[in-house]
């Protein structure tokens, strides 16, 4: 049977790979370019042209899409990684593994229950890349026992605290990269200039020493150490998570941070200080905006409060676990995503819950999630960069979107997010201009940046970090607008919100005080509603009326009475907007969802 026509019992067809990658990496010697390890799997399994040639509804072939989605479980599983762009290699594991049917679906389940995406349709996700070479890696050495710091030391090792974290970033550091422990903090007092008391991001550097085995756990590694005694400290840019690897090879603030780490040198506060983020933050008159965002950061050095999808569901989402962390997982890897639903699916509401999961915090700093509103007025000067006047005549301005870019590049290690709501109300031609290309998950880095239509400085480049998420909106029933530009279509995931009247938002009104018959009236009520308006050929499944709209906030006294406000007041002038030519329409509708009560 060809490889193609092969299937494990119980999974998708492309589990059926895992074995061949693993076989032809062997083959080739235990890595090889991609394009390699297509053609050699299509070659020993007899993969005919007509399949080779069969694409999926994204325009890829079906065959490279299937062989990648099993590189991407294999490297989730600890079997294949990266070591420089365009590179597949085996793992000491997965040099040595025996693939069996078995294995293949243990691997696909373990992984399948927090991805649950559509491996024939969707792309996979290509991974994080480590170039080659010696990597600088920033690891914290505090644990609930505390600081474990004089034991790494002692030992001769470094331990993740961590069963499920960081692994895959643990099993990528090789022997020969350097590695230093870190502890992170912020601080108002005694820095080396002037802050004007504000708070600053500080690093204190403790040891420093060269990896010298890897148990390939995600675990643990073997490191010669030198103690830093007294332990240096390091300013702005700085690594909050556990584990963090300088990206060294297109950031110059890193490349600084591995000089002063790894070389002794000294940092250089003043170029720094010129940095756009530092430069408005320590400014001697600083905006009421930014006066707020300060207040607030100092507030990040109480206990943070951790968010995930469990948190989402709790608060009144009436989405499936699964259908959330599908939604994070499209989010990590595609870097952007609209959602577009029908009106009072919970688009915005959703949209700010998906970025607070992407941080990790119940309450972000402002600078790490942003909102912004597009209208048919907003402009390419208004969103990323123009001529503004002040009081030494028109000044080049960064808009909302670079102010975002440069803060996350200032904080490379931690998730910043940009709501951009009804995102087709504007034009993102115009809006994003040359933007529009550094959007795409493929060219997020320095090597990729270009120049603006309006420049600081000479020769100034500019490039959109991979930290930096964009979470849109989109009202599908706005017959006001026009189609999604197709090249904003290209770089953007999109998932759509239907109406949900199901048992989670039953439970939901349940204990706000509506009594079961009324729910189950409510539920009949706006479903048939909505079959009548997706059979309108004037309107269809776009325009009907989402759960938002009879689903409470508060506890209700009168549940009928709150029910029949709601479509005195909500839904009945929407109702008059969708039939305006017919208004007859409208109110036999509203006299449908009233009967009753």
């Amino acid at each position: 049977m060809k490889l193609f026509e092969q299937k494990i019992e119980g999974v998708p067809q492309f589990v059926s790979y895992f074995g061949p990658v693993l076989d032809v990496l062997r083959d080739l010697g235990g890595e090889a370019k991609p394009k390699q390890v297509f053609e050699a799997i299509a070659e020993r399994h007899e993969v005919s042209e007509e399949f080779l040639n069969q694409t999926n509804k994204n325009g890829q072939p079906k065959f490279n899409n299937r062989v990648a989605w099993a590189r991407f479980y294999l490297v989730k599983a600890g079997l294949l990684y990266s070591p420089k762009r365009g590179i597949w290699a085996l793992t000491e594991e997965g040099k040595a593994i025996e693939m069996s049917d078995d294995l293949a679906v243990d691997i696909f389940r373990r992984e399948h229950s927090a991805l649950k995406a559509d491996e024939d349709e969707d792309q996979a996700p290509e991974g994080e890349i480590v170039p080659e070479g010696v990597n600088y890696w920033f690891v914290g050495a505090a644990w609930d026992e505390g600081d474990q710091t004089s034991r790494f030391l002692e030992k001769g090792i470094w331990q993740n605290g961590y069963d499920d974290k960081f692994l895959h970033l643990v099993r990528q550091m090789k022997q020969g990269d350097r590695i230093a422990i870190k502890a992170s903090y912020t601080r108002k007092h005694d820095v080396p200039f002037n802050n004007r008391e504000r708070a600053v991001s500080a690093m204190r550097i403790k040891a420093i020493g060269t990896i010298t085995g890897n148990h390939d756990d995600g675990k643990a590694v073997e490191v010669s150490w030198e103690e830093i005694d007294p332990p240096r400290e390091w300013f702005f840019y700085t690594y909050r998570t556990t584990v963090a690897r300088a990206r060294f090879e297109d950031d110059e603030m890193a490349r600084q941070l591995v000089g002063f780490t790894f070389e002794g040198k000294d940092q250089d506060i003043e170029r720094f200080l010129k940095h756009p983020y530092w430069a408005e933050k320590y400014a001697e008159d600083i905006e009421p905006l930014a006066a707020i965002e300060e207040q607030e950061e100092e507030d990040d050095e109480q206990p943070i409060e951790p968010y995930g999808v469990d948190d989402i569901i709790a608060d009144g989402g009436f989405i499936t676990r699964g259908t959330l962390q599908g939604m994070i997982s499209r989010i990590e890897s595609k870097k952007n995503i609209i959602v577009q639903g029908a009106p009072g699916t919970g688009k915005t509401w959703l949209a700010k819950r998906l970025g607070k999961a992407l941080i990790g915090k119940r309450n972000p700093s402002p600078g790490q999630l942003r909102s912004v509103q597009f209208h048919p007025s907003l402009s390419y000067e208004d969103f990323v960069r123009g001529y503004r006047p002040s009081s030494n005549g028109l000044v080049i301005t960064d808009g909302i979107f670079l102010q975002v870019v440069e803060v996350a590049r200032a904080q490379p290690d931690i998730a910043h997010v940009l709501i951009i709501e009804e995102i087709n109300r504007g034009n993102p031609a115009q809006v994003f201009g040359e933007m529009l290309t550094l959007l795409e998950n493929t060219k997020r880095s320095r090597a990729d940046a270009i120049e603006l239509a309006y420049r600081k400085q000479p020769g100034e480049r500019v490039h959109v970090p991979d930290n930096l998420y964009i979470i849109g909106t989109m009202n599908v029933a706005d017959r006001s607008l026009a189609l999604v530009d197709l090249a904003l279509r290209r770089r953007f995931a999109f998932v759509s919100l239907e109406p949900v009247l199901n048992d989670s938002w039953a439970a939901w009104c349940s204990d706000r005080g509506i009594d079961g018959e009324t729910i189950d009236f409510i539920r009949t009520q706006i479903g048939a509603l909505n079959d009548d308006i997706s059979s309108d050929r004037s309107l269809g499944p776009q325009f009907r009326i989402g759960h938002s709209y009879v689903t409470p906030n508060e506890t209700v006294e009168d549940a009928k009475a709150w029910f029949k406000d709601v479509i005195e007041t909500e839904i009945g002038p929407l109702l008059e907007e969708y039939w305006f030519d017919a208004p007859e329409r409208a109110t036999e509708a509203m006299a449908r969802l009233r009967n009753g009560l």
